[in-house]
């Protein structure tokens, strides 16, 4: 119910911003206006499964905010579209992410070139 309440919020903060703000949210985050819409209605914790999967890879997630905001706004809009949730949260749970996400993770490419970079 809390999740739903959340994502009833973020869809009605949206929603009371002008058609030029919610334009100019889109053109900050480089993505279309319409593409904003649908990622809002996913509600905010829509891409914590990034962030648990960044630290069991060993990457900092508050440090590729920094370093690389572009790289962790693309991360995080493909996780939030992502199908493969539920295998996610299972194999986080099993401790078999690190191993296991190249199978049918959307950002598997993008964090493999991740990885390489830091090592």
């Amino acid at each position: 119910m809390s999740r739903y309440r959340e994502a009833f919020a973020t869809r009605s903060e949206l929603a009371n911003c002008s058609p030029e703000d919610v334009a100019g949210i889109a053109r900050d985050l480089k993505i279309a206006p319409t593409q904003l819409a649908s990622l809002a209605r996913k509600g905010p914790d829509a891409a914590a499964l990034l962030r648990r999967l960044l630290l069991a890879l060993g990457v900092k997630p508050t440090e590729l905010e920094r370093g690389d905001p572009a790289v962790m706004r693309d991360l995080q809009r493909l996780c939030i579209t992502c199908g493969y949730k539920r295998k996610c949260e299972r194999d986080l749970a099993a401790g078999t992410l690190a191993d296991e996400f190249r199978d049918y993770c959307p950002n598997a490419y993008t964090l493999d070139a991740l990885l390489k970079a830091k090592h």
